[in-house]
């Protein structure tokens, strides 16, 4: 996992339902917890584009629902800044399963567009990445 420039707008709270783009199995995942998150008492840890986090597989195939997979968030609604001035959205939240917390992913193929900050962080994520924004 390597380092972000851009500052980016942390989107989806802990508790979150989150779609996943590729063909893993899982459909609906729900945020557990986002690794590496720093907050103050009271306040929830929340994840942005390129973020690692913990998630419980709600809808999917039988054999990966009711698992605790990690996943990485590829896509959210909330905009963010980039480091040459732009801001981007995009229309959904979009999150991809991994295998392992290295960052390989556990599907072959994802849907829609990829946001270029996750795929510098993630290697094993950018070499599936069909579209790349």
């Amino acid at each position: 996992m390597k380092a972000v420039k851009a500052t980016i707008t942390k989107g989806l709270n802990v508790g979150s339902y989150v779609e996943t783009c590729d063909n893993s199995g899982a459909k609906l995942i729900k945020l557990v917890s986002v690794i590496g998150s720093k907050t103050v008492k009271g306040r929830l840890p929340a994840a942005g584009v390129g973020s690692l986090v913990l998630a419980a597989v709600k809808k999917g195939k039988p054999d990966m629902r009711k698992q605790v997979v990690f996943a990485v968030i590829v896509r959210q609604k909330k905009e963010y800044r980039r480091p040459n001035g732009t801001r981007i959205k995009f229309e959904d939240n979009a999150a991809v399963v991994l295998k392992d917390d290295k960052g390989n992913p556990k599907g072959t193929i994802f849907k829609g567009p990829i946001a270029k900050e996750a795929c510098e962080r993630w290697p094993g994520v950018s070499k599936i990445a069909s579209i790349i924004v």
